[in-house]
């Protein structure tokens, strides 16, 4: 560990050991959160190990990772002449910018690379992938070399039968000694029951001379995960968030200037929005773009859209992420430690 990234997590852990704790997760509270979900089975609270080794008790959530208030999509522009309206968007310079056909015709002049041949200069037409077969050779890191030079698009059909993702999250954050890599394991997971992703590896797909594009609502489809999301956008609304105490319901975050949440952490804090309910830029985010506050205790903030990083970390420890129904979580065992990597 170098100076840097030993400071660093020196700081985060003395901070989080000052946090002030929100109420714990419980099999109630998930069902309320988790309505607009596809669950696909009530939640249910497990044992499990946290990455820093913790045996404590997780809300364990299984999603079919489709969203269900709205539909997925487009992503790929057929042809130049194609608008936003059947097209998706990009991350370019940390903005969202539409990837529809216009934006194709520009690649090699906003990339400075002359490598880019993502269309036919006679006919307009936009090479992308259009089956299941060619979205698995070019939505990996190594893209095959007959998929180089398109628009990557994987459907939601594409997606095997049945497919399922589950999630054990902790019922109260537990301090890590060090901050917790998202690489492998993704920031959390919507209330809409979507991933909150790891950064894209936009180094790789641009290498490639490929676009991944995301829909509007910063989402897109791979075989493994199903739909992701890259950002947190404002397709993502917050849902208050209550405890039940004597069979009554009240409201945990009333009137904060933070707003309610989108999402939890896989470690077990909330994850707001960028802005604060009044428009205005949260004050005081760390490294992995977490605050405290009196009424929610410690929480973070999404990073802005279009600069592929929904947090910058996880400071407490980490549940499971990618298992299935019924299994024991065991995050110490899978998960990668340490300070987080540059972005690219």
């Amino acid at each position: 560990m170098t100076l840097r990234s030993a400071l660093i997590a020196t700081a985060l852990a003395v901070v989080h050991a000052c946090k002030v704790s929100a109420d714990p997760l419980t099999v109630e509270i998930a069902k309320d959160l988790f309505t607009d979900a596809q669950l696909v089975s009530d939640p249910i609270e497990v044992d499990c190990t946290l990455s820093g080794g913790a045996e404590t008790r997780c809300i364990q959530l299984t999603f079919k990772p489709e969203p269900a208030t709205y539909e997925a999509g487009p992503w790929c522009p057929k042809s130049v002449d194609d608008g936003p309206e059947s097209s998706g968007i990009w991350f370019y310079e940390g903005e969202i910018v539409d990837a529809d056909g216009a934006f194709f015709t520009r690649l090699s002049a906003l990339y400075d690379d002359e490598g880019w041949q993502v269309f036919d200069p006679e006919t307009g037409q936009i090479f992308y992938t259009a089956t299941k077969e060619a979205c698995e050779l070019a939505a990996r890191p190594n893209v095959a070399e007959e998929y180089q030079n398109h628009c990557v698009q994987c459907l939601l059909e594409f997606v095997d039968e049945g497919h399922t993702v589950t999630y054990a999250i902790p019922v109260e954050p537990i301090a890590a000694d060090r901050p917790n890599d998202l690489r492998g394991i993704g920031a959390g997971v919507a209330f809409n029951g979507i991933r909150i992703d790891e950064p894209a590896p936009v180094k790789a797909i641009l290498g490639a001379y490929t676009i991944a594009a995301f829909d509007d609502c910063a989402g897109h489809v791979n075989p493994a995960v199903g739909y992701h999301y890259h950002a947190v956008t404002d397709c993502l609304e917050g849902v208050e968030v209550h405890t039940h105490e004597d069979g009554q319901t009240h409201s945990h975050n009333a009137n904060n200037v933070d707003g309610d949440p989108i999402g939890l952490a896989l470690d077990g804090h909330f994850i707001f929005p960028h802005l604060n309910a009044d428009g205005s830029e949260p004050e005081g985010l760390d490294t992995c773009f977490g605050h405290s506050s009196e009424e929610l205790g410690y929480h973070y903030h999404a990073g802005v859209p279009g600069m592929n990083q929904n947090l910058g970390c996880l400071t407490a420890q980490v549940g499971c992420s990618a298992g299935e129904a019924g299994e024991t979580c065991n995050a110490a065992a899978t998960i990668r430690r340490g300070p987080p990597p540059p972005r690219d």
